[in-house]
């Protein structure tokens, strides 16, 4: 019997993730010697603040080496309602506060506690890749909805309308977006909660782990803040993305009572309390958010340079991504295209191309539900990002 056939088919049925999947194959291609530059990852390329190292380093020295409450530590946990209260409008107690070993845990926490066989989870589209793998893993249907390069890639709400069913559960969004860098203005989240409200058994799971990299004039509005939804959002974010600690796997979900409690008790049973240092570390984060600041200011700058060098490639359509580090071209104008040994039939496969010849891991917009497109991480240097852009361009004058 073959191994394939050994493995649990529920994990079988899951896809590789594109963007780690991307970066694997970049770093095979390094170690055999080429100068490979890697935009396939989404991860800062700063190093997390200094105060929240100092605290982890104190938080060592003082013993802190234990098991902590598996929803989090008490000071963590008041710490994000505070936080939660100041900047994002969202009023709830220590209590409804769950802390998870990073988002990507929140988010397939809360899939895993609310979501039976046969449920459907709406997603908004363009969506993170691991969104989808995560309602098949709990025996869900995602059900996509398309946000339209025209619009911006945002979803309109007659669109949400039309694909709520009886048996929809969850609207999941991201905003800012992974991958467009879209945001959703509050009149647009107020817009898509009026159809929501409508239907009285469907939550939403809001994903909002790049909020402090917001480039507009209006800032970030969380769809938790309106009072008729609060107990029906669930909020989720994390510190990998604004104060540049991924590797510190920390996240956190805001939620009603019932839901906060039904993912204490799934996590309890998994992972238990997620690591005792980067929780002590990270209750000081709110102390100074000067670096976020400065972080998000480097990425503006680079998404300016990135969209103006992307809209010099022919055939190439950019949008204006309004926050996060990403740029999200459409680049269907090469299907078809040769260049007398391949012949280009997808985003996924022009990525493949781009990785071999031009040695750039970017990532194909198929597994984020937009198959015209390619996603660029702009969390590298301003010398990289020119380099790296140069590069695609000259390959693709290869292709007729």
């Amino acid at each position: 019997m073959s191994a394939l056939n050994l493995v649990a088919d529920r994990i079988n049925a899951l896809e590789e993730s594109a963007t780690l999947g991307m970066s694997k194959k970049s770093r095979e291609l390094a170690a055999q010697g080429h100068k490979v530059i890697n935009l396939s990852v989404g991860e800062p390329d700063f190093k997390t603040p200094k105060h929240i190292c100092d605290a982890a380093k104190a938080a060592i020295d003082a013993g802190f080496h234990h098991y902590t409450p598996v929803a989090g530590i008490p000071e963590l946990r008041k710490a994000i309602a505070d936080k939660l209260k100041r900047e994002n409008n969202i009023d709830w107690k220590p209590e409804n506060i769950v802390v998870s070993t990073g988002a990507k845990h929140s988010l397939a926490n809360v899939i895993s506690c609310l979501i039976n066989p046969g449920d459907e989870v709406a997603i908004l589209s363009p969506y993170w890749v691991s969104y989808s793998e995560m309602v098949k893993l709990a025996e869900g249907k995602s059900v996509i909805v398309e946000g339209k390069f025209e619009n911006d890639f945002k979803v309109k709400p007659e669109q949400l309308e039309a694909a709520i069913t009886e048996r929809t559960k969850i609207v999941m969004y991201a905003s800012p977006n992974n991958p467009t860098g879209s945001i959703y203005s509050e009149a647009e989240l107020r817009a898509l909660a009026a159809v929501i409200e409508k239907h009285e058994n469907v939550f939403v799971l809001a994903d909002e782990i790049y909020e402090y990299i917001n480039f507009t004039d209006e800032g970030h509005f969380s769809m938790g803040s309106i009072p008729s939804m609060k107990d029906r959002v669930i909020t989720v974010n994390g510190f990998a993305k604004g104060f540049a600690m991924t590797g510190w796997r920390l996240g956190y979900i805001a939620a009603a009572k019932w839901i906060a409690d039904a993912v204490e008790k799934l996590q309890g049973q998994v992972t238990s309390g997620t690591n005792s240092i980067a929780q002590r570390a990270a209750v000081v984060a709110w102390e100074d958010t000067s670096a976020a600041e400065m972080m998000k200011m480097a990425y503006l700058r680079r998404r300016n340079l990135v969209v103006g060098l992307l809209r010099e490639i022919p055939g190439f359509k950019v949008n204006m991504p309004d926050g996060a580090f990403y740029a999200f071209p459409d680049v269907s104008y090469y299907f078809g295209k040769s260049d007398g040994n391949i012949t280009i039939k997808d985003a996924d496969q022009l990525c493949m191309w781009l990785l071999e010849t031009a040695h750039v891991a970017l990532v194909g917009g198929g597994s984020f539900g937009a198959p015209n497109c390619l996603r660029l991480s702009t969390a590298a240097s301003d010398e990289a990002l020119t380099e790296a852009v140069a590069r695609v361009k000259a390959a693709l004058a290869n292709l007729k």
